[in-house]
């Protein structure tokens, strides 16, 4: 008998770690808008860590 075909796995849309990514991006041009780089760099990854977590718990919830 044929192996069944698992389905595909949604890969649209950001991925796993990528929120710390953006917030890092967002971070530096807040920082740089306020001469205050690590200030901006900090608040990015701490904003895009939550932001993965709650994504993380929404897929989860999900299913």
């Amino acid at each position: 008998m044929a192996k069944e075909k698992k389905p595909a796995e949604n890969t649209s849309g950001f991925g796993n770690g990528s929120g710390i990514g953006v917030g890092i991006a967002i971070g530096v041009a807040l920082g740089v808008a306020l001469d205050n780089i690590g200030l901006g760099i900090a608040l990015g990854v701490a904003l895009g860590a939550a932001f993965d977590a709650s994504s993380a718990a929404a897929k989860k919830k999900k299913g």
